[in-house]
């Protein structure tokens, strides 16, 4: 299995790595520091920025998509299809010449990188690891099918909430979960979610998600605002080590109507066993 793997830059041809030289620089999003009482008008808040999540089923559109850590840069553009917690569809082209040149789908179970260029296709399972290694991201396949669709799933009631701050023009919940700790940024003048961050049950982030630009979106006859870019930013347990990715839409229709994803394994094509991978890389 030497040599197989070669990262999502294996799947694109060298114009393509040439034109992403270019990345998006990270928002910087201040948290609130002073400790507040949760007071029924601030679950009020919560409750209402945490609302909109129940909206969105299904997203289709297009959008720039970055990712960088120490060991890639890269810039993508392509087509987003998606069923939340579902299946999700990538078709991502070359930027300076347009044509497709990678069909990426991930099911609930499995996921498929096909090279248009080389006829080449990398299959595993869906899991956090093989994300990392196609991504750069590493978290579960609902959680990223939750941010690409700009909303954050949050089931938890009040009872939850441990601690409330406020300062720089915002609020921030501190939600007691299975695995740790959920921190939402909220502005209090748009009712919405600004920011999370994920905490393990030793109390370090882990994951910190920034929703920015938000725009209007029609689902159902209703008019709801979700965030144009999203930014993931993954710290490593031991290294501390930063990873991002950044997603900007370009244009987005929510659950709409003539959604249809479908994927067939291509014929012929080089299959390459993702699961055996220890990482991708380019050599």
């Amino acid at each position: 299995m030497k040599h197989l793997f070669r990262s999502l830059l294996y799947v694109f041809p060298a114009c393509f790595i040439v034109a992403c030289a270019g990345l998006k620089p990270l928002s910087v999003v201040e948290w609130p520091t002073e400790k507040a009482e949760l007071t029924d008008s601030l679950y009020t808040l919560y409750t209402d920025a945490i609302r909109v999540s129940d909206s969105v089923r299904a997203v289709e559109g297009y959008a720039d998509i970055w990712l960088k850590s120490p060991e890639r840069k890269e810039h993508l553009f392509g087509s987003v299809q998606l069923e939340r917690s579902g299946d999700m569809r990538l078709i991502v082209s070359a930027a300076l010449l347009g044509w497709p040149v990678a069909d990426i789908h991930f099911r609930p179970d499995s996921l498929f990188v096909h090279d248009l260029v080389n006829n080449t296709l990398l299959a595993g399972s869906n899991n956090p690891g093989n994300l990392e290694k196609i991504l750069g991201t590493r978290t579960r396949y609902t959680f990223l099918s939750d941010l690409l669709a700009g909303v954050i799933a949050v089931d938890e009631h009040r009872q939850a909430i441990t601690d409330v701050r406020r300062g720089s023009g915002s609020v921030s919940f501190a939600v007691q979960t299975d695995d740790g700790m959920k921190v939402l940024l909220v502005d209090p003048l748009k009712h919405s979610v600004e920011g999370v961050r994920l905490l393990d049950s030793t109390g370090r982030i882990h994951t910190e998600v920034h929703f920015l630009e938000y725009e209007p979106c029609v689902m159902d006859g209703a008019s709801l605002e979700l965030p144009g870019r999203i930014e993931v930013i993954t710290y490593e347990p031991f290294t501390g080590q930063k990873k991002e990715l950044i997603v900007v839409y370009d244009e987005r229709t929510c659950n709409p109507d003539t959604l249809n994803i479908q994927y067939a394994v291509p014929e012929k094509a080089k299959v390459i066993d993702l699961d055996k991978a220890i990482r991708l890389r380019l050599e």
